[in-house]
């Protein structure tokens, strides 16, 4: 059955994280989001960025303007709604796991966040999504959904497929950016994603690093780890160079 969804466009605000950049606020099915547009105008490549699991913060701004800075066109979506940005651990969970129960409406926000964007002037045709850990589970899940784009990409992401859902109607080069020390997701969650790709055929790229936990690249955190930061930056930076014209 085909989703179907309302977008409706209701403010701009700018921001003042960066002057190329600006909130947009979007109602989809009468609820409010707020997600960050920045980045070159034209027929520059688009980025479809997808939060952790405290919502869109700052650090996602910031990886926002940083590829901005590289000529892309960048929109960070807002998956909680506007003003929803949970800072304890049980409102985290409780957010995410509304939206890990009904992958639907995680499907239609993700859909609903990629129509905003295009109504921006965003090239969809042209698109990437990327995601950090729960915002990587999200961008898997657009990936299973069959969204048109030439790639997928998580940080540090869940990696786990539902029951009953597989990757057949996956699209596009997928690049898998995983910390070996990993405790939240398993370098076995690693193993079954490989070969749930293989078995259907999907173009991918996977790729571990050794001593990076969980949430690897958040700037200033206690899990931090700069060489593998560095390092899946790097990659990262050269998949979406190799797959964006």
């Amino acid at each position: 059955m085909k989703t179907i969804f309302t977008v409706v466009l209701v403010i701009m605000i700018s921001s003042t994280a960066a002057a190329a950049g600006k909130s947009v606020v979007y109602e989809v099915n009468g609820a409010s989001y707020e997600g960050y547009y920045t980045g070159a105008s034209g027929n520059a490549p688009l980025i479809l960025l997808v939060h952790d699991w405290d919502g869109l913060t700052d650090y996602e701004v910031k990886r926002a303007d940083m590829l901005a800075e590289m000529g892309y066109t960048v929109f960070a979506v807002d998956l909680f709604g506007a003003g929803v940005r949970p800072t304890k651990m049980e409102d985290k969970r409780q957010h995410t796991g509304e939206l890990y129960k009904d992958r639907e409406k995680m499907r239609t926000l993700l859909n609903a966040a990629l129509k905003t964007a295009q109504s921006q002037g965003a090239d969809t045709g042209n698109a990437v999504a990327m995601g950090y850990c729960f915002g990587g589970a999200a961008v898997l899940e657009f990936a299973r959904s069959g969204a048109d784009m030439k790639g997928f990409v998580t940080f540090h992401g869940g990696l786990k497929t539902p029951e009953g859902q597989d990757y057949s109607k996956a699209k596009g080069k997928f690049l898998i950016l995983h910390g070996t020390a990993d405790t939240a997701v398993s370098m076995q969650d690693f193993a079954t994603l490989a070969n749930e790709l293989e078995a259907k055929g999907v173009s991918n790229e996977m790729i571990t690093y050794g001593g990076a936990p969980h949430a690897f690249t958040v700037f200033g955190g206690d899990r931090y780890r700069a060489d593998a930061d560095k390092k899946s930056w790097k990659r990262f930076t050269e998949f979406l160079d190799e797959t964006l014209k």
